[in-house]
């Protein structure tokens, strides 16, 4: 790169991290001033010693600051994710803002250097702030994705703790129930099971045991018991067998995207691809909104991408103009486009087929972006 392309990449890189600052600035204060309390509470809590003693005031105060911030960062990590489009269509805006101000796009124009120029430091360091946005969701994201799962009364905690599982089915139509879940270490108690007859959707068959551990694709069973299910009158019931372990598509993932919505959207490339390659077990509800999942974050990203080629016009311009009247040109363009990426991406279509339609939305906005991009003076 050349010294004019380090020179406006280093000044794109500083206002988008900027934006992002006030961004993450803004939203953690107006959450703290909205929950004060109970991270206050939260503080009492973690900082009362054994024999009942609660910590004093600036020992709470410096607990509560550390509570917060153990709360949001992952969140921020995600909020990273969601709001990149909208920060380099906006880092750009103030970029190009300066440019103009500073009469540089007119010395550029006196030296001989097209304007088209000033798109190719930003649009590298937009690309290199997507793959870190990717590098985020699939490596990051995935391991801190209990901390995702929690409230405000849960900061401070590291798992998700104990929770009831309730009747749930998997792919084949069976039916699981247990007293609790241990979402930390992925173990059933008190484990009920319904086998259903594929065909009929009626019972043949109840399993119980008082825990059940998850391994290699199935669940290992601790004083398993298994029982026909007869449904003629006057038959005599068959006494219990044992059953050491059950296959199942019902693993502890699927369990926390049950009881969890965050975990679905936390999940990894390659974890989603893991839970399809279970071919018939998944029900196909289930399929269609993960693979939703999967293909709408790569046409995400590209839609954010297009977006910015697509805002590009507003901003670089020959002769000097008016940046805020450029920006409320821009707005609904750059506003709309980024929600038809989300939309569109996350929408289900009727009859088409969920790795087709997450990409409609780009390539409208490929077209569009061609257009528009087009119409640089340079």
């Amino acid at each position: 790169m050349t010294i004019l392309d380090r020179y406006i990449a280093r000044l794109y890189l500083t206002n988008v991290i900027t934006l992002f600052v006030i961004l993450f600035s803004f939203v953690v204060v107006i959450d703290v001033s909205l929950n004060v309390d109970r991270f206050f509470k939260a503080a009492v809590i973690l900082g009362t010693s054994s024999d009942g003693v609660e910590p004093g005031f600036f020992r709470r105060v410096i607990i509560a600051v550390l509570v917060i911030a153990d709360l949001w960062w992952p969140r921020l990590l995600q909020l990273f994710n969601f709001m990149l489009g909208l920060v380099l269509v906006a880092g750009m805006g103030f970029t190009c803002s300066q440019l103009v101000r500073n009469r540089e796009f007119l010395a550029m124009l006196t030296a001989g250097i097209s304007l088209r120029r000033v798109a190719r430091p930003i649009l590298v360091i937009a690309a290199g702030m997507t793959l870190l946005q990717a590098l985020n969701q699939e490596l990051v994201i995935p391991r801190v994705a209990p901390l995702l799962a929690r409230d405000h009364g849960d900061a401070g905690q590291r798992g998700l703790g104990v929770t009831a599982a309730p009747l749930t089915a998997d792919g084949r139509g069976w039916l699981y129930r247990a007293v609790s879940f241990d979402a930390d270490s992925d173990v059933l108690t008190g484990v009920y099971i319904i086998e259903r007859d594929e065909e009929t959707r009626q019972a043949v068959r109840e399993i119980t045991a008082t825990r059940a551990t998850w391994r290699d694709g199935g669940w290992d069973l601790e004083g398993g018991q298994q029982r026909t299910i007869s449904v003629g009158q006057g038959t005599t019931r068959p006494p219990p067998m044992p059953i050491d372990r059950v296959e199942s598509s019902l693993d502890p993932t699927t369990l926390k995207m049950n009881r969890y919505k965050e975990f679905r959207n936390a999940l990894s490339f390659a974890q989603i691809g893991q839970i399809l390659d279970r071919g018939d077990q998944l029900d196909t509800q289930t399929r269609r909104d993960l693979q939703r999942i999967r293909w709408g974050r790569i046409s995400m990203m590209l839609s954010a991408l297009l977006t910015l080629v697509m805002a590009l016009p507003f901003f670089v311009t020959r002769v000097p103009k008016n940046m805020v009247l450029q920006s409320l040109k821009c707005a609904p363009i750059s506003i709309g486009a980024l929600l038809l990426g989300v939309v569109g991406s996350s929408a289900m279509l009727p009859g088409v087929p969920p790795g087709i339609g997450a990409f409609l939305p780009v390539m409208v906005l490929f077209t569009a972006a061609v257009a528009i991009s087009s119409q640089i003076k340079s």
